[in-house]
């Protein structure tokens, strides 16, 4: 049976280190998760940022991480760092079974600097 325990197991064998920053400038302690590019469907993620330079991608990526971090409730600001980069939270949601938080889901954005 799937539970918290089982997945914090598959988290810290195959994530990635990530590190949440609620204000998008001090980075909290690392911890692993889940990300992931999600795949095209109907083209219904195919929207991108016109900058100085030209067009710019703003790809859409799966978040799948600890019960332990809550990503549902964070601010506007709030951004998750991995390999040098920076992603935002576009949606965020606990999935929960038996009163227990399992794992934590979003959708994520990469944050395209202004040049």
């Amino acid at each position: 049976m799937i539970n918290t325990g089982a997945v914090n197991t598959l988290l810290g064998r195959y994530g990635c280190e990530v590190s949440l920053s609620p204000d998008g400038t001090t980075v909290g302690r690392p911890y692993r998760a889940f990300v992931q590019p999600l795949r095209y469907k109907n083209k219904m993620y195919l929207e991108g940022t016109r900058t100085r330079v030209g067009y710019t991608d703003q790809s859409y990526y799966l978040y799948v991480g600890p019960g332990s971090v809550d990503v549902t409730d964070l601010p506007a600001g709030a951004l998750l760092r991995m390999n040098g980069q920076a992603y935002y939270f576009s949606h965020a949601e606990a999935v929960r079974l038996s009163n227990e938080t399992i794992y934590m889901w979003a959708i994520l954005r990469l944050k395209v600097e202004e040049v």
